[in-house]
């Protein structure tokens, strides 16, 4: 059997450049104004109900197309500080842009995230500040976690005049949107340029490399601060359950994605000649397109379910398809060996029974690669917890909170993927903070919630 052929460089430094640009460049303003000009501005648009956030997205085109980018920007950014990112990476195709009227079988929907995007790059481009600080209270709330969910309730706190500390266990803020999404996505170190523009509102302090249940307890949290906001993420990585899962070659994909990421040098990151890659979620899709476009000359997703069951929208499967990623469906990993480095997987076909649940068909298969990259899912570390007194409410492994992001206890909030019925997207992290941040304000000011 022959050793595995892992190796960096296998592109040129201008190859890797280029297979790492821009997924989707922005638009010039002729072509803004072309593509604003194709909405309707429709009355109740199904595009905002669409939109997690709430962005009133008829009128944010309709300052583009009268040349008031500034005040397009305004509109998007008042309802989601993280504006930009979310036009790079938020699945409009199955949100916005499939709500819209023009989205037919003979037309194609309104380019929402592209406009979105050309609204809002030039206040991060400059740095101008449209918000201010609020007149201060003296109240200062614990944010745990420096993702999305994190920074849009430090701004909004900071809007509403409030201190926040955010606390870390990264060396950066931005979360998944600086660690975890695909370095196609969002290129010329823009996630920390919106997160250096979120913070120069002032009133955020932040404490990196500060972990929840090693370096503070939500006890002392409570202690020593007004209110608490838990935005810590999901910090565990789910298993396959299988022997030799540990093995060097078997690697977990949160982690490579991460490293790329931050890598200076994409190009010295050793990659596998073949790939497996076992998942259907867009981390799958992620670290299987960019092995690719790191000179991988084979690429497999293997996922238990078919097309329309994976988490991945049909756009991230087809960028995966155009890129030469095969999708394997209908086949879940049974086995692991390693001889040699080289990892065999032992798959056996699946399909859904006549109640639609999964069933194992006793058919098997074996796949061979130098790498075989583990994308099924993350899970919370509730180690963190550990120590705390007074337990919080939690369903299936995540943290329950109510519509205002309320958890069990009296003064502590959660939003973004820690909690239980969240989807895991950068845009409903954001409305999630943003809907903490009024609720814990309504609290500091001792206001009842008006729950309707």
């Amino acid at each position: 059997m022959a050793a595995p052929d892992i190796k960096m460089g296998r592109l040129s430094a201008e190859e890797i450049a280029e297979k790492f640009g821009d997924l989707h460049p922005p638009l010039s303003r002729p072509e803004a104004l072309i593509e604003a000009d194709r909405c309707y501005f429709c009355f109740d648009a199904p595009c905002t109900t669409a939109c997690p956030t709430g962005i009133d997205i008829p009128s944010f085109i309709q300052k583009i197309r009268s040349d008031n980018v500034q005040g397009s920007a305004e509109t998007i950014l008042k309802e989601n500080i993280m504006g930009g990112m979310c036009a790079r990476v938020c699945p409009t195709e199955v949100l916005c842009e499939e709500a819209c009227v023009r989205n037919t079988h003979e037309e194609k929907p309104v380019n929402i995230g592209l406009l979105q995007r050309y609204a809002t790059d030039p206040t991060f481009q400059s740095g101008a500040q449209i918000f201010e600080r609020g007149s201060e209270t003296g109240k200062k709330v614990a944010i745990v976690g420096g993702g999305p969910a994190g920074l849009s309730c430090a701004h909004r706190l900071a809007m509403l005049g409030h201190d926040a500390v955010i606390y870390s266990r990264d060396d950066k803020l931005g979360g998944l949107n600086e660690y975890g999404i695909a370095a196609y996505k969002t290129v010329d170190e823009f996630a920390q340029r919106e997160v250096d523009w979120i913070l120069n509102i002032g009133g955020i302090d932040v404490r990196t490399n500060i972990a929840l249940g090693d370096d503070i307890h939500l006890a002392d949290l409570q202690r020593d601060y007004d209110a608490v906001f838990l935005a810590f993420g999901l910090g565990g990585v789910n298993s396959l359950g299988l022997e030799n899962e540990e093995a060097d070659n078997v690697l977990n994909a949160v982690d490579f994605i991460a490293d790329l990421r931050q890598a200076k040098d994409k190009g010295k990151l050793p990659i596998g000649r073949r790939v497996i890659v076992i998942g259907g979620g867009m981390t799958a899709i992620d670290v299987a397109v960019q092995s690719m476009r790191l000179g991988s000359e084979q690429v497999d997703i293997v996922y238990r379910r078919g097309a329309d069951q994976m988490g991945a929208s049909k756009f991230e499967q087809e960028l995966a398809q155009t890129n030469d990623v095969s999708i394997r469906h209908w086949s879940t990993p049974i086995g692991l060996s390693v001889a040699n480095g080289l990892v065999q997987v032992k798959f056996e076909r699946t399909r859904l029974d006549a109640a639609g649940k999964l069933q194992m068909t006793g058919e098997t298969w074996m796949a061979e690669a130098d790498i075989v990259f583990k994308a099924v899912g993350q899970t919370i570390d509730m180690v963190s917890f550990s120590g705390d007194a007074q337990p919080i409410k939690q369903h299936r492994g995540k943290l329950v909170v109510d519509e205002e992001r309320k958890t069990s206890l009296n003064d502590v909030w959660a939003g973004g993927d820690c909690i239980f019925g969240h989807d895991d997207l950068t845009v409903s992290a954001v409305q999630d903070g943003k809907l903490a941040a009024l609720s814990i304000d309504r609290h500091l000011r001792g206001e009842e919630a008006n729950n309707g």
